[in-house]
């Protein structure tokens, strides 16, 4: 007999502001306890020493989690120049040390450099897996870490302020970019050392600052208060792609597997309405009324289901 989890199934997004010193694992625990929720996952992992949005999924808002986690990012940080640490943060020991301070108008020329589809190294001390393990468990345990460089994307990179020893920044980028990495490679670049001192997160696609919630405010309120409070809709995740209305008959289908096919005019009609008409593997929301039903891809005619979500009824 299958052990029966603890918690309710509720279903949305908490877009929780991570405090200091806390992993996104332990995050995930303290929402699903105050929640009274049974199941939950993260979109992007936000270190101990990194404060910001971490968005948490329950129930089937864990479905649309890759969506999340491929939208772009935005990110408030410091970077300490003299010093480079291991860990590229303050966590870190110390392993070389430079005298030199980048002026202002140094870092303003470097910028453009660390811009677009760019070439970076991973921290020793990151989650990536070699050889079936961490990256940061091997470093911890002393062995020497190789980590390949590979492409990631920064959309946007600005000098906020600048002091002797610090230079504050913003940067909008893509998936797996490290923040760390680039703090460290902007010091080599600029004949000094460097760290990032501080880190925080302040957007993830639709999640930004003007809607998260803390855990101090969360840990006040009763589950059923928290429950009303914190959750948002499990369709906050794909705001970004195409609905499509379906019928209740479509609606049957998509939910047992099925493929549909759009052949007659007044499909196509419906097709072109969504901006879907004559795409190819295109990815759109399912929805019938005021019920979403399912993540679907639509090749041309074909509309397939990817993602059936089973949300109950309260």
């Amino acid at each position: 007999m299958a052990r029966r989890q603890k918690g309710d199934l509720i279903h949305g997004w908490v877009n929780l502001d991570k405090p200091l010193g806390m992993t996104s694992t332990q995050a995930i625990g303290k929402i699903r306890s105050i929640l009274k929720g049974s199941k939950a996952g993260h979109a992007g992992t936000l270190d101990p020493l990194a404060t910001g949005i971490l968005p948490i999924a329950l129930g089937e808002a864990t479905k649309t989690i890759p969506y999340i986690q491929d939208s772009i990012k935005t990110y408030e940080f410091i970077v300490t120049w003299g010093e480079q640490r291991d860990t590229d943060d303050m966590e870190g020991d110390i392993i070389a040390t430079s005298d030199h301070r980048p002026s202002e108008r140094a870092i303003q020329d470097i910028l453009p450099e660390f811009m677009g589809h760019i070439q970076q190294t991973p921290p020793q001390f990151s989650a990536i897996k070699i050889a079936g393990q961490r990256a940061y468990d091997l470093a911890r345990a002393g062995e020497d870490v190789e980590l390949k460089s590979r492409e990631v994307f920064i959309k946007s990179l600005k000098l906020i302020s600048t002091d002797k020893d610090i230079a504050s920044l913003e940067m909008t980028c893509g998936k797996g970019t490290y923040v760390r990495s680039l703090a460290r490679d902007m010091a080599e670049k600029l004949g000094t050392k460097g760290y990032v001192s501080t880190l925080r997160r302040i957007k993830v696609g639709p999640f930004t600052t003007q809607n998260t919630i803390s855990l101090d405010i969360l840990a006040n309120m009763d589950y059923i208060a928290a429950r009303r409070e914190a959750l948002l809709p499990v369709h906050t995740a794909l705001d970004d792609i195409p609905a499509l209305a379906v019928t209740a008959e479509e609606t049957a289908r998509l939910r047992n597997g099925q493929e549909l096919e759009f052949i007659t005019r007044q499909d196509f009609a419906r097709l072109e309405k969504a901006g879907l008409a004559g795409t190819k593997n295109k990815a759109a929301l399912a929805s019938y009324k005021d019920d979403i039903i399912a993540i679907i891809e639509v090749d041309k005619y074909k509309v397939s289901p990817v993602r059936v979500f089973n949300l109950e009824k309260k």
